[in-house]
């Protein structure tokens, strides 16, 4: 079974001024094990699409499934904190609270005592390669590349197969780039997650195992082997 199925989607922004289908009968399905990049032009719908798999809107038509369940019959706010992960290109740490708090929030949400959460911060913090000492600075005291690691980590302490990232190395360099797609490769092909980046960046899709290519509201191909 697919961990995420996109079935005969399509979206539309209504204004006061105008109609916009962001999305026209999209189907496409997602599988444990795989990193899929998503590409396209601004203005093709990956954006859109991203929003509709984390749970922020449901499709106008079609359906979303995760694990067989369609989102219209899921608690979006429950379907956002237990199954959809989701890592921004602006990181989105809580400045006020240090990396294990940050890292800690999740699972603190979930009902996972204070001292139990640390503990799994700290091993989560190993897992994409953050030092133990960095647990008590704040995202200000990180760099570019550091703070994508501890919102990495973040995501993974929901405890989700599905990991959906927007731009994850929008904000860094090549470098830090690298390590980041490193990552999320690592997740996917040795500890089984599910893993979804909308990018513009091409490095970023020929890393990929699938690239889907999206060109006005529409998948432009077949899902495609990197």
């Amino acid at each position: 079974m697919s961990v995420l199925e996109i079935r005969n989607v399509s979206y539309v922004y209504q204004s006061k001024y105008q109609t916009t289908e962001a999305l026209k009968n999209v189907s496409v399905s997602f599988e444990k094990g795989s990193v899929y990049a998503v590409t396209g032009k601004s203005g093709s719908g990956k954006t859109t699409l991203l929003s509709l798999m984390a749970g922020l809107d449901l499709p106008s038509e079609g359906e979303i499934l995760c694990e067989g369940v369609s989102t219209k019959e899921m608690d979006l706010q429950k379907y956002r904190r237990t199954k959809a992960a989701v890592i921004y290109q602006s990181f989105r740490l809580l400045p006020l609270l240090t990396v294990a708090e940050n890292i800690m929030f999740p699972m603190e949400l979930s009902g996972k005592n204070r001292k139990e959460a640390r503990k799994e911060a700290l091993e989560l913090m190993k897992r994409v390669s953050l030092p133990s000492s960095y647990a008590n600075r704040f995202p200000s005291m990180l760099s570019g590349g550091e703070q994508q690691r501890a919102a990495i980590a973040r995501a993974l302490a929901m405890n989700t197969d599905l990991l959906l990232a927007d731009e994850p190395t929008g904000n860094l360099d090549s470098a830090n780039s690298r390590n980041i797609m490193e990552i999320l490769t690592k997740l996917a092909h040795e500890e089984g997650y599910c893993v979804i980046i909308v990018t513009h960046d091409p490095a970023i899709a020929n890393a990929s195992d699938h690239v889907i290519r999206m060109n006005d509201g529409k998948i432009d191909n077949e899902t495609e082997s990197a």
